[in-house]
C-alpha cells in the first residue's frame, strides 16, 4: 500500500469536515484517509491517503460518481493536487 498527499481548496471546511462522501467513495477501494485543515484559516485542505491500488483511485476519481462527491463536498477539483511518496 502506497501513501500519498492530496491538496485541494473548498468552499467550506466545516462542511468538508462532516461530508461521508470521501468514506462513501475511497472505502470500496479499501482506502484510508486522515484529514488536514490549514491552521491559519484558509480554505485549503488536504489528506493523507493510504492507497491498494492506484490505477483504480485514478479511475473512480474519473468517475461522475467522484465529480458528484467533490461537488457535494464543495471541493474545487481545478485545485487538486496529488504527491506520492518519493
Amino acid at each position: 500500500m502506497a501513501t500519498y498527499l492530496a491538496f485541494h481548496d473548498v468552499d467550506d471546511v466545516d462542511h468538508w469536515l462532516k461530508q461521508p462522501t470521501r468514506e462513501e467513495i475511497f472505502g470500496p477501494l479499501g482506502i484510508t484517509h486522515r484529514t488536514f485543515v490549514d491552521p491559519q484559516g484558509s480554505n485549503r485542505t488536504g489528506l493523507i491517503l493510504e492507497i491498494p491500488d492506484f490505477d483504480a483511485f485514478q479511475e473512480v476519481m474519473q468517475s461522475p460518481a467522484a465529480a458528484e462527491a467533490m461537488g457535494k463536498d464543495g471541493v474545487h477539483a481545478d485545485t487538486l493536487v496529488i504527491l506520492g511518496e518519493g
